[in-house]
């Protein structure tokens, strides 16, 4: 065997050792990932995202999906001639603008879970709704009333736990109901950390598209690889977690102090940004972390984060 081809197998190897310890540690825990942005809309990154998941799956981790769908819900809100609106960045959702945000969630829904079985993988799509899975009151934006918008103020485990532990995979679209089992729509980021909290997952996961917090936004140097719960307020208060990035941090920051132990950022347009997260030293993105976790795994993880 040629030097070179050797040197490319001991390489493959050093990576299935590097995973080792993580496969160890996260064996049989719950994992929540926000899948949305990019890879839900680039048919490459959502194969990627898939393998992915379907490898978590088959070495031990239990994963739950929660999806968005923003991007194909606009579209769609379009073409059936209605207005799209947003207040402080929510969607105003009345009767019919409702039953397309069902209409499309559902369609992606199913759509992601006719790719997981295509794998091999065991997966049942469900929305909010199902099983009482989400139960909401009405959100209000600043006071005002932006119509069939939910809060999260109940989930309902029994369903997640049968599928989770019939070895299915759960697949989320966030629809709930309230106590008059009407439908409304829940931003996808809100429903994955409620979820995430109620099922005490070992790692949530929001996939976006960008590469995690930067200490200034409009420098793509300063990444910042990990923040505890202090750093992570201190940041907030800073001023610098603008758009999008504001109330994200604020969902990371919640689902710690209810008891999840790492909240991640990720790339979702890196392909297999999930492996690269959860199997190696250097990882990606930025991870959120409790006050009682190890800041880092090893001392190569601290040498490749500084």
């Amino acid at each position: 065997m040629e030097s070179t081809e050797m040197e490319l197998w001991l390489q493959k190897a050093n990576v299935l050792i590097e995973a080792l310890p993580y496969i160890q540690r996260f064996q049989g825990k719950t994992i929540v990932v926000k899948y949305g942005g990019s890879a839900m809309v680039d048919h490459e990154l959502k194969k990627s995202v898939i393998r992915d998941v379907a490898l978590l799956k088959l070495v031990g981790f239990r994963p739950i999906i929660v999806h968005g769908g923003g991007k194909e819900i606009t579209k769609w809100i379009n073409k059936v001639g209605l207005e799209t609106q947003f207040v402080n960045g929510l969607r105003v959702t009345d009767k019919e603008t409702m039953e397309v945000v069902e209409m499309v969630l559902n369609r992606i829904n199913k759509g992601l879970v006719s790719m997981m079985e295509k794998t091999g993988l065991k997966a049942v799509g469900i929305s909010g709704k199902d099983g009482t899975v989400l139960r909401v009151d009405k959100k209000l934006s600043g006071g005002k009333d932006i119509g069939f918008v939910g809060e999260v103020k109940e989930v309902n485990t029994e369903l997640l736990n049968t599928l989770l532990d019939n070895d299915f995979i759960p697949v989320i679209c966030p629809v709930g109901s309230d106590d008059g089992y009407h439908s409304f729509n829940i931003n996808a980021d809100d429903a994955a950390c409620a979820i995430a909290t109620a099922v005490k997952a070992a790692k949530l996961v929001f996939l976006s598209d960008i590469e995690g917090v930067y200490r200034d936004p409009l420098d793509h140097t300063t990444l910042i690889s990990e923040l505890s719960i202090p750093e992570a307020k201190e940041f907030l208060a800073s001023g610098n977690a603008g758009g999008g990035m504001l109330p994200k941090l604020q969902n990371c920051i919640a689902a710690i102090e209810a008891g999840v132990s790492r909240v991640h950022i990720l790339d979702g347009r890196i392909e297999h940004c999930l492996l690269l997260e959860f199997f190696t030293n250097k990882g990606i993105g930025t991870a959120i972390i409790g006050d009682h976790e190890e800041r880092y795994y090893d001392d190569t993880r601290v040498e490749s984060h500084e």
